[in-house]
């Protein structure tokens, strides 16, 4: 018996040491590397959450729990259009961003605190809101140029800008790409086509200097080919100056050796200076013509060049200018025209909310006549009678008015001696009641005052029958 105890409680215990390092095992969690680990609940240091990216960490039952923020990066598409710049024209910047939860300590406790439970296009939606506002910002500090043409500024000033904004939520921007800045005025496209002119108007001055001096150069090669033909028939000139000479000691050698054959050596050295003379003028003429070619050939070389110098200075310039005056009045005709679009808009926002102010009046003035309505029990007569009363005295002032100037020139009366009252007294009587009393008004108007207000007595027959009668003794 006592055996079987024993053994029951050691099953016992290995039953409960298993269960309890099961459940210890099952309290440890690990974090992967593409997600950060958030424990919370009561944690040491009176923080609110405690974040590891990597590792593990031990989250204790009933106080403590915890979740997982996903690293994988989103890619948001913003389509900015119509953003102005800081000249004012509204500029198309498409770009993409690229954005992920940081895994720096404050950034992670930043998005525990705020991105904690939130859904995937929940935190792409805030990003965007973000990104959206910081771009529009971004673009109105800088001019289109610095926008265009300096993309490596533009995009420091964008990730500058949406970094710290992006971090305050606990995310990071990992990359941003702008694929095509367009504007709506076509400034950038002018700017472009200013570029292409000015490229190719460099090309031409390029062309027109390569020209110069390909022209001046032929004009010098040619001269050194004048200089050495010259050169070539001055040596000609001494060898055959030479060779007489030679020839002429021979012959005087010769005569001296042979005196019978004097005469033949006479004749020979006759037809040898002839021969001498053709070849000396042959040679001046061609060394003479060589000389007026190369002369020609520099003459026209430098026309040539006084050409080009003369279209490079004065042609391409004026060409230029043109082009200028060209955009000049294109983008003022621009402005014009954007100017008169603002006027039109702002006319249009002024009627605009003339007439959102009289459609407020009549809304007040409706709700007003139906609480009045409300008030009256749903009696409409009655609620017309109240806006009546109200008016009264306005219409018994206009009434008066209207016959106040009356002018009487002259009244004659008969005074009947009989009776209590004399006719004067009875007269002035009923001319007051000539004038039109309240309740006679009010039957104009088409409604009845209230009883409060008392009631008009109708006349009897008896007293209409004696007015009668003393209008005819009148008569």
């Amino acid at each position: 018996m006592g055996f079987n105890f024993t053994l029951v409680a050691v099953i016992f215990l290995a039953v409960f040491l298993f269960i309890l390092i099961v459940f210890i095992a099952s309290r440890y969690k690990r974090c992967a590397s593409n997600r950060v680990l958030v424990v919370f609940g009561k944690i040491s240091g009176g923080r609110s959450a405690r974040c590891l990216h990597g590792g593990g960490a031990f989250v204790w039952p009933l106080i403590q729990d915890y979740c997982y923020l996903d690293l994988t990066p989103m890619t948001i598409n913003i389509p900015l259009k119509g953003a102005l710049s800081q000249q004012n024209i509204r500029v198309n910047v498409p770009s993409t961003f690229t954005v992920a939860i940081a895994t720096e300590e404050s950034s992670m406790n930043s998005a525990a605190v705020r991105l904690l439970g939130l859904e995937n296009k929940d935190i792409e939606s805030m990003a965007t809101e973000i990104i959206l506002g910081q771009l529009r910002l971004t673009v109105a500090s800088l001019t289109i140029e610095q926008i265009n043409q300096d993309r490596e500024r533009f995009l420091e000033s964008i990730r500058k800008n949406i970094d710290i904004e992006l971090d305050k939520i606990g995310l990071c921007l990992i990359n941003v790409n702008v694929t095509d800045i367009t504007d709506e005025s076509g400034y950038i496209e002018s700017i472009g086509k200013k570029a292409a002119l000015t490229a190719i108007n460099q090309a031409k001055v390029d062309v027109a200097e390569q020209d110069k001096r390909g022209a001046i150069g032929e004009a010098e090669a040619k001269k050194d080919q004048q200089v050495q033909v010259a050169q070539f028939a001055k040596d000609q000139q001494v060898q055959v100056a030479e060779f007489n000479k030679e020839q002429r000691i021979q012959i005087a050698d010769y005569n001296a050796r042979a005196v019978e054959g004097e005469n033949k050596s006479k004749a020979e050295i006759a037809s040898s200076a002839a021969t001498l003379a053709e070849r000396e003028a042959e040679a001046a003429r061609r060394g003479e013509v060589a000389h007026q070619e190369a002369e020609a050939d520099i003459q026209k070389a430098k026309a040539f060049s006084e050409q080009r110098r003369l279209e490079a200075e004065e042609v391409v310039p004026r060409e230029i200018e043109k082009r200028k005056i060209e955009i000049d009045a294109a983008a003022h005709a621009e402005q014009k025209r954007r100017l008169a679009q603002g006027d039109a808009d702002a006319i249009l926002l002024v009627r605009s909310a003339e007439a959102e102010g009289i459609k407020k009046v009549l809304e007040a003035k409706a709700l007003g006549y139906q609480t009045l309505i409300k008030a009256a029990n749903s009696d409409a007569k009655s609620a017309a009678t109240l806006l009546i009363v109200e008016k009264l005295e306005e219409i018994v002032k206009m009434q008066t008015e209207a016959i106040k100037n009356i002018k009487i020139d002259k009244i004659t009366v008969w005074d009947n001696p009989s009776g209590d009252q004399s006719s004067t007294a009875n007269f002035m009587r009923n001319l007051v009641k000539t004038l039109p009393p309240l309740h006679d008004i009010a039957q104009q108007a088409g409604i009845d005052l209230p009883h409060f207000l008392g009631s008009v007595e109708k006349e009897v027959p008896e007293e209409r029958d004696s007015v009668l009668r003393t209008g005819e003794k009148l008569s």
